[in-house]
């Protein structure tokens, strides 16, 4: 039976409208959102998208840096095959992961980093806040370890008392940060992005 959850998600305008453009996700237009007030991709980048399933963010990276560009996807579950775009199955906090991304871009130096990762929903707010944190301290590992500089890193993270220690973390290597609600996001969500251009060491 249809759960009132799903009901309410299919009335959804950016559900609807992904759905009828033929994006795999409405968080789809979260990244187009966040690419037309920031600009972080371009022709020809190369982009690492981590959390990608079911590849929305993957789709738009690829519209976005084609046909010269490269765009990888990871994720902890399996992703269809998507025109254009790389991906690797496993789990960023797993060295081994890791090992196999640079492996892929054999050699080329990442444009940018990008993640939508969000952790398992457990109900309780600290610990899934604390979580996000981590996945995201996980995500600027890889991009410590893959972006070039003056390279450009998005994470999204849900607002909390530890996202300001993150912050300051990421000020740290980035010359502008910014938060960013995408339209896209539903209202009642906790979630916000860090937009961190311009990475140095």
């Amino acid at each position: 039976m249809t759960t009132r959850w799903y009901q309410e998600k299919k009335k959804e305008h950016y559900y609807k409208e992904a759905k009828r453009v033929g994006y795999r996700a409405r968080s789809s237009f979260k990244l187009q959102q966040i690419q037309q007030k920031f600009h972080v991709m371009k022709k020809g980048d190369v982009v690492v998208d981590l959390g990608a399933a079911p590849g929305g963010w993957s789709q738009i990276a690829w519209e976005l840096v084609e046909p010269q560009g490269t765009v990888i996807g990871v994720d902890l579950s399996f992703i269809q095959p998507l025109c254009g775009v790389q991906f690797i199955q496993g789990d960023i906090t797993d060295t081994k992961t890791v090992e196999r991304i640079t492996r892929l871009l054999q050699g080329k130096i990442v444009d940018v980093v990008i993640s939508d990762m969000s952790p398992d929903i457990s109900g309780n707010y600290s610990v899934d806040q604390a979580r996000s944190i981590w996945l995201c301290e996980h995500a600027f590992a890889v991009a410590q370890l893959v972006l070039k500089p003056e390279g450009h890193f998005v994470c999204k993270v849900f607002e909390g008392e530890d996202l300001r220690e993150f912050l300051i973390l990421i000020r740290q290597h980035f010359s502008r940060v910014k938060q960013f609600s995408p339209p896209a996001s539903r209202k009642s969500s906790s979630e916000t992005y860090l937009i961190a251009k311009c990475y140095h060491k």
